[in-house]
């Protein structure tokens, strides 16, 4: 197995393939399906390189059919609006024929003006001794509470964390990988007895859609949490949704997402 940081890196290396389209690899993991938080930032990375002057505002992402790992992924951008302050974009990422996600995208260069933000403030970051490990985020991680586990709790969760040092243009991306990760798992914290290392034995559950908002730039090099809850599970789906706040209480993006979710007897 390659090094997970630098493979993951790669990934985010798009490169063009035509007009408008761009190509990029996959991650090297144990399983064959392509991690959805990997296209999440890679459709990131079209948006950046179609529209270089602006940067994303918001990603509206829907996932048809898993991604199988050993194809790469092309990423074919179609811009319906492009002016001088917004753009707007559709990116489909397909492997052959297939189609694995379909995304819209919007755009808005850079722009001064009035703030104001209300949220709740941010806990101090938890101590070295509250590190936690998930397969798929190979960087530092911290948390109170171990989504590992059994015991019924809440369904919310804050994952704070910190990626090495990066180049500004990749927080985005690597912000948007982490945010595909723990949301099944905060939905089911309610559930006694059952946590999200069950899928596949337990339950079956897959991505269906996902959206992202960034209301400020992103540095995934510096600390910042991820505050997420689910207000609802019903309908064999889950949905939860999540901010990310910066160490010192900067609202910097906000997201959602919904499953599908199985109970297995």
């Amino acid at each position: 197995m390659p090094d997970m940081w630098n493979d993951l890196l790669a990934t985010f290396d798009l490169k063009p393939v035509d007009t408008a389209a761009y190509e990029g690899p996959n991650q090297t993991l144990e399983y064959h399906r392509v991690f959805g938080g990997q296209i999440l930032g890679q459709l990131l990375v079209a948006a950046g390189l179609a529209f270089p002057e602006k940067s994303v505002k918001s990603l509206h992402t829907v996932f048809p059919r898993e991604g199988k790992s050993e194809t790469p992924i092309r990423y074919e951008v179609r811009p319906q609006h492009e002016g001088r302050s917004f753009a707007t974009a559709a990116i489909t990422a397909r492997q052959g024929e297939q189609v694995v996600a379909s995304a819209v995208v919007s755009l808005h260069a850079p722009e001064e003006g009035t703030e104001r933000q209300t949220l709740p403030e941010v806990g101090g970051l938890p101590g070295p001794e509250h590190r936690r490990e998930f397969g798929l985020i190979p960087w530092e991680t911290r948390a109170v509470d171990d989504l590992d586990g059994t015991e019924a709790g809440p369904p919310a969760y804050e994952l704070w964390l910190r990626t090495p040092e990066v180049e500004p243009e990749l927080g985005a991306p690597l912000t948007a990988y982490a945010t595909d990760l723990t949301l099944i798992g905060t939905a089911l914290r309610p559930e006694e007895g059952i946590s999200h290392v069950g899928n596949g034995t337990r339950f079956l559950s897959a991505v269906t859609s996902h959206t992202l908002w960034f209301h400020r730039p992103v540095r995934s090099d510096t600390w910042q949490v991820l505050r997420q809850h689910s207000p609802i599970r019903a309908g064999g789906r889950i949905f939860g949704r999540g901010d990310v706040i910066t160490e010192s209480g900067d609202l910097v993006a906000s997201y959602a997402q919904e499953a599908l979710f199985r109970p297995r007897s």
